[in-house]
C-alpha cells in the first residue's frame, strides 16, 4: 500500500492508498522539531482506531516545509522500510517537467495539483489553491505547469490585518450576511470574503486573456468549500487533488522503474 504526505505551512496530511483505492487519512499541524518516531507512534495509532490493517510498500511526500523532510524520509526507512519519492528532488520523476524560467523552482505542491487537476480535468485549467498563500497554477496542453500567480492566504491577511492595525480584532473568516458590515467584525469578514472573491475573478479573468482561451477554474484547499458557496466562482470544487496527484506521481515513477 501507498503513503502519501504532503506537508504545507500549517498541516500536514497523510493519506493511504490501496492501488487507486483510497482508505484513508489524517491531519497533524506541522512542526519541523516532530521526529520520526513521534509520527510513527500518532500514524499507528490512528490506523488502528480506523481499523486499518496496513502494510506500506511505498511513500512519496510533498513538502513546502523543506525542514520536516529528513524526519518523515526515516519515518519511511525505519519504520515502513522502504525510500520515499520527495516530489522536487532529481530523483522523482514528473509526467510533464514545469515549463518555467531557467533556475525557478517551483513549489512540489503545485507541481502535484497541476497534474492531478489534468488527470481529472483535461488541460487548459487553473488550479486555485486556499492556503496559506492563495495561489494559482495555470495547466498546458500536456498537463505541465505553465506558470502562475501567487498572493497572501485568506488567513495570513487576517492576522496581518489585526497585527498590523493595533484596533482592530482577530477575525475568523466566515461568509457575511450582507457585503455591509454593521460592526467591525463584519466588515473585516466582508472585506476579506469579498476581497478575495474579487481576487479570484479577476486574476482568473486575467489569466484566461493571457491564455487566448476559456479556462477551466478547480479550487482545493482549507477553505475552498467557504468560496465554493459563491455562484460560478469557481467550475469544480476537488478537496483532494493534492493526494490523488500524489498517487498519480508514484504510479509514474512505479512504471517508469524508479521505485
Amino acid at each position: 500500500m501507498l503513503l502519501c504526505i504532503d506537508t504545507g505551512n500549517t498541516n500536514t496530511l497523510f493519506s493511504i492508498w490501496d492501488g487507486e483505492r483510497f482508505l484513508s487519512h489524517w491531519r497533524i499541524a506541522t512542526d519541523h522539531r516532530r521526529t520520526a518516531d513521534e509520527y510513527f507512534v500518532w500514524l499507528r495509532s490512528l490506523m488502528a482506531l480506523s481499523k486499518l490493517e496496513v502494510e506500506v510498500d511505498g511513500c512519496i511526500i510533498s513538502s513546502t516545509v523543506p525542514r520536516v523532510v529528513f524526519n518523515l524520509r526515516v519515518l519511511c526507512n525505519r519504520y515502513f522500510d522502504t525510500r520515499p519519492l520527495v516530489v522536487g528532488k532529481p530523483d522523482c520523476l514528473l509526467p510533464a517537467p514545469p515549463r518555467v524560467d531557467a533556475g525557478t523552482v517551483v513549489g512540489p505542491d503545485r507541481i502535484v495539483n497541476t497534474w492531478a487537476a489534468f488527470d481529472r480535468y483535461g488541460p487548459d485549467l487553473v488550479v486555485v489553491d486556499f492556503g496559506t498563500a492563495t495561489t494559482f497554477d495555470v495547466v498546458g496542453e500536456d498537463g505541465a505547469y505553465v506558470g502562475g500567480v501567487i498572493s497572501p492566504g485568506v488567513n495570513l491577511s487576517l492576522e496581518a490585518l489585526h497585527m498590523g492595525a493595533a484596533s482592530l480584532p482577530h477575525v475568523d473568516i466566515s461568509r457575511p450576511a450582507q457585503v455591509i458590515g454593521t460592526n467591525t467584525v463584519e466588515c473585516i469578514q466582508s472585506g476579506v470574503f469579498w476581497g478575495y472573491a474579487g481576487l479570484v475573478r479577476e486574476i482568473c479573468s486575467r489569466i484566461a486573456a493571457e491564455r487566448g482561451r476559456p479556462m477551466k477554474i478547480i479550487a482545493t484547499g482549507g477553505l475552498a468549500a467557504l468560496f465554493d458557496q459563491i455562484e460560478d466562482l469557481f467550475d469544480r470544487w476537488d478537496d483532494d487533488l493534492t493526494m490523488h496527484g500524489l498517487r498519480l506521481i508514484h504510479d509514474y515513477n512505479k512504471e517508469m522503474g524508479n521505485v
